[in-house]
């Protein structure tokens, strides 16, 4: 299935595939605990929208935030051991009432546990994918967490917010629908004297001056940063997404004007590059001078020995590194041709010099165009 292209918020009424991300604070009470009833009551906005023939994929925090009340904890554990133990226990509880809702409404759910990095890898992805169409074809609700009682450093940062529109991207979504405790973006704090909603943001411009860096809830992991990072993702891979409060869901999916519109900004990208984008840890940084800036950044084209000045960092062929300006501006981000201990030999010189000396093989760039990305550029 194929996204369509450049989607207005209307036609989300009759969208064939959509992502639902849901955050721990819309699922739970005050003091952490589980809240069964709006956990329901989000369940039958979706299971209605499947019963009039849309597919729905629910990306679903709370699995922690479901352990807090049973495991006997007074708050949301801060040290990580802890963290996994909680998301190991409560994921279970989580799909155990994921499960009865959708049953109760005649539809089964299945249960998968990804990392971001399971969603784009290429050596993960092709089963990810074939496993969740499989399951949509069967009219499954595929009910996604990150796997949180595995992860690492995902686990404190609000992953499920990226998560999100890595999948939307996955399972080829016509748009994202990101559920939290605010029913918008605003121009301000909601409860700051004459903070606007903002209905629609067509692209980076149109949140200049906007004051994103407010906490989110103290049950869940991701603030508004982490919603804005999730929707530049999705938003730059042809995928519009609606940023609204679970109490919206419905009206959201009806294509009303609630919550905030962020338009698609750019077409679908090979997974490849949005994994090198978005989800990719690199291993080490190659510093370019003046000259291979311009010619990555301005010109497009691959990046060569001579341009590199200097190598930092332990990797192998293939691993991602960032590309560095002269000043320590990261440019782009690319997959290294060879391993950090063949660099240093290659730095400044041509790739005539190296095929003379070296030897065939030794010619070739340090970075292909066709596997590298350049960083998003700031407003200006």
């Amino acid at each position: 299935m194929t996204a369509a292209p450049l989607l207005d918020r209307a036609e989300i009424a009759t969208a064939s595939r959509i992502v639902v991300k849901v955050g721990s604070s819309s699922l739970t009470n005050p003091d952490g605990r589980l809240d069964r009833a709006r956990l329901r009551a989000l369940v039958d906005v979706l299971a209605t929208r499947r019963e009039a023939g849309g597919q729905v994929v629910l990306v679903s925090s709370g699995a922690i935030a479901a352990a807090i009340g049973p495991l006997g904890l007074s708050a949301r554990p801060r040290d990580l051991a802890t963290q996994q133990a909680a998301a190991s226990v409560g994921q279970g509880l989580l799909v155990a009432h994921y499960t009865k809702a959708f049953a109760d409404r005649g539809l089964r759910v299945g249960q998968v546990l990804l990392t971001a990095d399971d969603t784009v890898r290429r050596v993960h992805y092709r089963n990810a994918h074939r496993a969740l169409n499989r399951l949509l074809d069967l009219g499954v609700v595929p009910v996604i967490n990150e796997n949180d009682a595995v992860a690492t450093d995902e686990i404190r940062f609000g992953d499920n917010d990226r998560l999100a529109a890595l999948v939307s991207h996955l399972v080829h979504a016509d748009a994202l629908i990101l559920l939290t405790d605010v029913d918008a973006l605003y121009t301000a704090a909601p409860s700051s004297p004459g903070a606007r909603r903002i209905s629609r943001v067509d692209g980076p411009r149109d949140l200049e001056g906007i004051d994103v860096s407010r906490r989110g809830s103290a049950v869940g992991t991701g603030g508004m940063v982490t919603k804005l990072e999730s929707v530049a993702i999705a938003t730059a891979s042809g995928i519009p997404v609606v940023l609204t409060s679970a109490a919206q869901a419905a009206r959201a999916l009806a294509g009303e004007d609630v919550g905030t519109w962020f338009a698609a900004t750019g077409r679908r990208k090979s997974i490849r590059l949005l994994w090198l984008a978005h989800a990719a840890r690199v291993r080490g940084r190659l510093v370019l001078d003046e000259g291979a800036v311009r010619a990555v950044v301005e010109r497009r084209t691959s990046l060569l020995p001579a341009g590199v000045t200097a190598v930092e960092g332990e990797f192998e062929a293939g691993d991602p590194v960032e590309l560095v300006a002269p000043d320590g501006r990261v440019v782009g981000r690319g997959l290294v041709a060879f391993d950090a201990d063949e660099v240093p030999a290659l730095l400044g010189r041509s790739t005539h010099d190296l095929r003379k000396e070296l030897g065939e093989g030794y010619d070739r760039e340090l970075v292909h165009r066709d596997d590298l990305v350049l960083a998003r550029r700031r407003p200006a």
